[in-house]
């Protein structure tokens, strides 16, 4: 007659024990990322939900600021205006316009991402933007640029000097030469019309991928439990 007994072996315990450690770490790792990211997008929204307030050349908290909106007054420093390469919209290729703005009353610099325009004439000709003289009004929601460099995307020198790949707080402080605001003002309002084009994109909500990433670590640990516990059981003969 068999019976089915349980056996306890030490190297597929070991090996188990190993695996169910390292997949559960890895489930927990990712439902932390997705309640971080929830938490993170629910303040977003609730900052984008307030009405702007004034910036001043006190500097923000880059953070606290994010997705914020601010009213801001001064002049732009057409002088030190720059593109930002590779931007489409509508598969247009195009750039956006960055320009630096003198905040009223005080030294301190904030840019403003003032919009997309079409780049038809060829990589040798940049756009041609009209740039507002005098005091002027901007109403923007606050942007706090990625640092993040990709290993397989080196960063190669721009064709020209006022063509960059990205925005670089730290290079444009040095630049200009003054105190800079940590957040880009993607404009959403002001006093000074143009014809530049504003669509930007809402922060992008991954938090339902973590979890999902979560749910698949969680079930495979499950699935590495049961394997041994089936694997485990042997049959016997007995008396």
């Amino acid at each position: 007659m068999f019976q089915n007994r349980f056996q306890i072996r030490l190297i597929p315990t070991l090996a188990m024990l190993l695996g169910l450690v390292m997949f559960i770490y890895l489930g927990l790792w990712q439902s932390g990322k997705g309640d971080r990211l929830a938490l993170e997008l629910a303040q977003r929204a609730q900052r984008s939900q307030l009405g702007p307030t004034v910036m001043t050349g006190q500097l923000v908290d880059a953070q606290a600021a994010q997705d914020a909106a601010f009213n801001v007054m001064g002049t732009y420093e057409a002088q030190h205006q720059i593109f930002l390469d590779n931007r489409q919209e509508n598969d247009q290729p195009g750039v956006h316009v960055i320009t630096p703005l003198k905040i009223e009353g005080s030294e301190t610099r904030v840019l403003i991402n003032r919009g997309w325009i079409g780049w038809t004439q060829g990589r040798s000709v940049l756009p041609v933007v009209a740039t507002p003289d005098g005091r002027v009004k901007i109403t923007g929601i606050a942007n706090v640029p990625s640092t993040k460099k990709f290993f397989l995307m080196p960063e190669h020198a721009e064709a020209q000097a006022t063509l960059w790949s990205r925005v670089d707080l730290q290079r444009f402080e040095k630049l200009v030469g003054h105190p800079l605001q940590p957040v880009v003002l993607q404009q959403t309002g002001g006093d000074a019309p143009d014809t530049l084009v504003r669509r930007w994109m809402p922060p992008e909500d991954r938090v339902g991928m973590h979890r999902g990433y979560a749910f698949q670590w969680f079930g495979m640990a499950a699935a590495l439990l049961l394997f041994y516990l089936f694997a485990s059981f042997r049959k016997s003969e007995t008396s």
